[in-house]
């Protein structure tokens, strides 16, 4: 039952973001927008391709941005997992935006529209059988339309701003910036919303429609609050991406997701420094909670009490109404050379929890780590990091697997039905900047407990081994 459910659940995540920005007044690094100027340029521009022909100067004239990035990789275990191997995935993001301000005159307007391209193949399915999958752009193969929203400033020094349309939350709630620079998928969207929330919850590759109120009463202080559909897909069984696989379907028949989170910047925008102060170690505090008001099956009980694994069960779930869960993130500035500011140290953490023990498989979870930017010397856009992640599986769940193990040993005394507990990995990451549009980053990944102690479903008398995973991913922005 625990290797089935491993097959028949996934763990979404945050694909690399676009650092660069997309909102340009010119050609892109002043370079003339001849045919073959970026060939001129490729040690310098942000782009591999420059103006893009004069494309993005011609956009930039009426408010326009276009953005593509290519991220691709090859992962594989060279230790554990269901099986040996490696494989190649890639994700191609293209974003394009519209500031109504320079489009018509429509101050503090804009629209975004992004789409992805998804390629390769899924190494955590194929070879891992991990609950915390190995990288964040894994996801079923195709072309899809991910966010399409409008976002409207409002008040004095643009305190409030209301954002409406199809949104991905992961790119706004329970985001630490220091975890983006790593390959796992729950350095982005964590685990216990990609298990507890249904279809894994608007978050990469999927989304939903909603509105999102963010207000800043005083210049450290943010209020995020969103109400989104609350599932991304309109059916709750199956593979979401495969229901709607080119993300158009916008349905509203679900529930709600509530989410809110509340947050603390220091410094905060337009802080002023003193001559010869010394530069303020940077901290970002974030305190949260989502609600989906849909309904949840019991993950150990029928409609009449009777344990799901029993072969007398209807197979029907006890339903709940209603799931949450609270969380915490902090980023926090650790040390700054006094010479060079890019040369930093900084931590990061975030825990996550839910005492909704009969509707979930995730209990807790956690991201934590270190990242080093500069670390060498003349290096200055080369950052290494060293990151772990920890979740661990409800009393549901644990229920569900000893009933599991009862009534399987009542017909073969000898079967193996091991009882999850919890699983952890480590994972270290080197990014190393090549040109500006352009990096390369290896990266180790070690699994303890895989699928937090789940049957081998290729060794049925043994659990998935713990794993090493190593691999290469290069970042591309055309």
């Amino acid at each position: 039952m625990a290797a089935a459910l491993l097959t028949s659940t996934s763990a979404f995540a945050a694909p690399p973001p676009i650092s660069v920005p997309i909102s340009s007044t010119g050609a892109a690094n002043g370079q003339a927008n001849d045919f073959a100027s970026f060939l001129e340029n490729l040690k310098r521009s942000n782009y591999m391709l420059g103006d893009l022909f004069g494309l993005r100067s011609w956009l930039s004239r009426y408010g326009m941005s276009l953005a593509i990035q290519e991220t691709s990789e090859v992962l594989g275990n060279a230790t554990g997992g269901t099986r040996k191997g490696a494989q190649y995935d890639g994700l191609t993001q293209m974003v394009f935006q519209m500031d109504t301000n320079r489009a018509w005159g429509w101050y503090g307007g804009l629209l975004n529209v992004s789409a992805l391209q998804i390629h390769g193949q899924n190494l955590s399915a194929d070879n891992l059988g991990t609950l915390q999958t190995g990288s964040g752009i894994e996801a079923d193969r195709g072309t899809r339309l991910w966010e399409m929203w409008y976002d409207q400033k409002f008040l004095e020094e643009d305190r409030l701003d209301i954002k409406v349309g199809q949104q991905s939350v992961d790119q706004e709630f329970i985001v630490s910036t220091n975890a983006a620079y790593f390959v796992n998928t729950m350095f982005g969207w964590p685990a216990l919303p990609s298990y507890n929330l249904p279809a894994g919850g608007p978050a990469y590759p999927l989304s939903a429609l909603g509105v999102r109120f963010r207000y800043r009463p005083i210049d450290s202080i943010n209020l995020l609050v969103g109400v989104f559909n609350g599932s991304p897909a309109s059916n709750n069984s199956g593979d979401p991406q495969q229901q709607d696989p080119s993300g158009t379907s916008f349905p509203l028949g679900g529930g709600r997701l509530i989410m809110a989170e509340l947050q603390y910047i220091y410094p905060s925008l337009g802080s002023m420094g003193y001559p010869g102060e010394a530069a303020p170690l940077a901290r970002t505090y974030r305190i949260g909670a989502w609600y989906d008001t849909e309904s949840f099956g019991d993950i150990r009980y029928d409609i009449n009490g009777v344990p799901l694994a029993s072969p007398n069960s209807n197979g029907l779930p006890l339903q709940h109404r209603g799931n949450f869960s609270l969380y915490a993130v902090a980023d926090q500035m650790l040390w700054c050379n006094n010479t060079d500011p890019n040369n930093t140290l900084n931590a990061f953490a975030r825990v996550m929890g839910t005492p909704q023990n009969d509707r979930n498989l995730i209990r807790d979870s956690m991201n934590a780590g270190l990242v080093y930017h500069e670390p060498f010397k003349y290096r200055p856009d080369d950052t290494v990091g060293i990151g772990m992640g920890y979740v661990h599986v409800t009393s549901g769940q644990q229920g569900l697997d000893r009933d599991t193990a009862y009534y399987a040993q009542l017909s073969d005394p000898n079967s193996f039905y091991p009882i999850q507990t919890s699983e952890t990995y480590v994972e270290a990451t080197y990014q190393y900047q090549v040109r500006p549009w352009w990096q390369l980053q290896p990266d180790l990944q070690y699994v303890f407990n895989p699928g937090a102690g789940v049957v081998n479903p290729n060794d049925p008398t043994h659990r998935i081994r713990n794993e090493l995973v190593l691999g290469l991913r290069t970042n591309i922005l055309f």
